[in-house]
């Protein structure tokens, strides 16, 4: 596609089961299909996506370049280029992004704040 960069890999994994309770830092790529309970932050240094799955929720703040949410969230989300929510996504708290990308069905209880 016309004017996409390269999308850095998927390196690390949550599974569906799984809880981590505390604060997670990442680089490159991050899915998540099980659950949360802290902040969840890329790594400034490096362009980062993170893939929050239908069956994964996060309690905490999200800090990422390009964030996929098709599951629940409790907290502002953070994203420094493209937010994009699938149908399913659940989002209480307010949301900063430069683009934006809502499918039909996503709910949001929060105010949208574009990024400068």
């Amino acid at each position: 596609m016309f004017g996409k960069k390269a999308q850095p890999p998927i390196k690390s994994l949550i599974a569906q089961g799984s809880r981590i309770e505390g604060n997670l830092r990442f680089t490159d790529g991050l899915r998540v299909d099980g659950e949360v309970m802290g902040d969840v932050t890329a790594s400034p240094d490096s362009p980062s996506i993170l893939v929050i799955s239908e069956s994964a929720s996060v309690h905490g703040e999200i800090h990422a370049d390009h964030v996929i949410i098709n599951g629940s969230i409790r907290g502002p989300v953070h994203t420094r280029e493209l937010l994009e929510l699938q149908p399913k996504a659940r989002i209480d708290g307010d949301i900063y992004y430069r683009a934006l990308e809502m499918h039909q069905g996503a709910i949001i209880s929060g105010q949208l704040k574009p990024n400068p």
